[in-house]
């Protein structure tokens, strides 16, 4: 299974350093020096780390190959992805990969159900679940422990406790009584 472990940004100097925005909660484990990864584009590589280091803290690192500036540069947006064990699980047993995640049913801590995580969207600051509602459209909830309480593999579930307006209520049915009065004088 692949997955993304960080972004190429700008090159770093006028010897082939390029900075990297991660995107793994084990840099020391999948960025490591003679580490190869496949690339998107997969014209760009495959690509071996040579050295990292971190400098104003920002990861930099240097590839095998990539010997200037203007070699770094055409890496940049680059992605880099590792290729991992689908039954490889992270270290910290408060992480999780997007495949652990995805499909895992989300109901709120009162057992409401509330939909499908489909997808996992890694923005600068906080990640955020899209669970896909049942009748239709998503909602967007931050991976944050106060909102997430618990990540329950074994049960195929997430559950949420989600403050208020995050999850839009179904809005309410139409009257049909026929009169066009709401109940309301």
């Amino acid at each position: 299974m692949q997955l993304v472990v960080a972004r190429i940004g700008r090159a770093h100097g006028i010897r082939g350093e390029v900075t990297v925005e991660v995107r793994t909660d084990e840099p020391e484990r999948r960025l490591a020096p003679g580490a190869v990864l496949a690339t998107d584009p997969p014209e760009a590589g495959p690509l071996t780390i040579a050295a990292g280091r971190v400098h104003s803290g920002r990861l930099l690192l240097r590839f095998t190959g990539v010997a200037d500036r203007t070699a770094a540069e055409a890496l940049r947006n680059t992605l880099l992805i590792a290729e991992i064990d689908p039954d490889e699980l992270p270290d910290d047993p408060e992480e999780f990969y997007d495949h652990q995640l995805i499909g895992l049913d989300v109901v709120t801590v009162d057992g409401t159900a509330v939909g499908r995580i489909g997808e996992v969207s890694h923005l600068p600051y906080q990640d955020l679940l899209v669970v896909e509602r049942p009748g239709g459209g998503e909602v967007m909830v931050p991976f944050v422990e106060e909102i997430v309480p618990e990540i329950d593999l074994q049960g195929q579930r997430a559950v949420i406790d989600p403050p208020a307006g995050l999850i839009e209520e179904e809005p309410p049915a139409p009257d049909t009584s026929g009169d066009g009065n709401d109940g309301e004088r």
